[in-house]
């Protein structure tokens, strides 16, 4: 059957668009605002096709083949993922990044085992940043000998299975709240360390954990520069940190953490502007990786 016009429009519309992988943990929300909330969210669908998935599964999503129903041509991936995957492109001004104590990286162990002394650690690998980060800390500064084991993030069972935890992202929040009453709850003291706290002490740089990358081959392909595409997630960025108090009263409810904690996580821990300084803590963690064969070298 021969399709109709409308039908033929439809398809090389939706042709034209720009396929996005994007994160749905809490801490990208304020990137995120213009494609959630009209009046900008109905013009960037004109242009680009949105899901939502675990950092690690975005560059996934840029490492298929372009021609792959799956495959998308931008993500907010995991820094660690531009190391690993030929042909892409870091989309200037936005990150998620910490110049401070960041709350979603958390590596946790019992107050009786110093960090030398761990051998293992139950992680969770829904971020290879944040993996790669840790990795890079026990190689260069605590137990190079240690052994990661991937892992569902639940605190209990990862203290089960080895003597430390990796939590990323909203289940290294969760933990944070529920600290006191597990300590309470299992009698016995565990020490959490905030792993950008710890990479910025020991570094003196930045912890940069994800930016926006695009393939070259979709940004030729595509009809639109780099810097086009550049104003469309830097405005989205600058409209969130504009609307603090509307993303904490939308997450609020679906996170079992106060609003206050939301709102601080949002405006202290976390820093949406790929800066200078940000841009010297990668070019230092892809040092680090590449000195540590955590990865293959990567220059910016």
């Amino acid at each position: 059957m021969n399709k109709s016009f409308e039908e033929l429009s439809g398809q090389t519309a939706n042709a034209s668009k720009l396929k996005i992988a994007a994160i749905r943990f809490l801490n990208p929300a304020p990137l995120m605002w213009d494609f959630d909330h009209e009046p900008h969210k109905s013009e960037l669908e004109t242009r680009y096709n949105l899901e939502l998935m675990l950092p690690a599964a975005c560059a996934e999503r840029l490492a298929l083949p372009i021609d792959h129903p799956e495959a998308a041509d931008i993500g907010l991936v995991p820094v660690a993922a531009l190391a690993t995957t030929l042909g892409l492109r870091i989309i200037p001004g936005c990150a998620i990044a910490s110049k401070r104590k960041v709350r979603s990286i958390l590596l946790v162990r019992r107050a009786n085992q110093s960090l030398s002394e761990i051998k293992t650690i139950a992680a969770d690998t829904s971020s290879r940043s944040s993996l790669a980060y840790t990795q890079i800390l026990f190689q260069r500064w605590w137990n190079p000998e240690a052994v990661f084991l991937p892992h569902y993030p639940d605190l209990d069972p990862m203290l089960d299975a080895a003597d430390a935890a990796l939590l990323i992202g909203d289940p290294a929040l969760f933990a944070l709240e529920e600290r006191q009453n597990r300590e309470e709850r299992a009698g016995e003291e565990l020490i959490y360390h905030d792993l950008a706290e710890e990479w910025i002490r020991l570094t003196g740089t930045p912890w940069v954990a994800a930016v926006w990358a695009i393939r070259e081959s979709s940004l030729e392909s595509s009809n639109r520069t780099l810097e086009e595409i550049s104003a469309d997630f830097t405005a989205s960025r600058d409209r969130g940190l504009a609307n603090i108090e509307t993303l904490v009263e939308e997450w609020s409810p679906r996170l079992p953490i106060p609003s206050d904690t939301i709102r601080t996580y949002l405006t202290s821990n976390i820093f949406y502007y790929l800066d200078a300084e940000c841009q010297s803590g990668l070019r230092r963690f892809y040092e680090l990786a590449a000195e540590t064969g955590i990865l293959p070298p990567y220059g910016m």
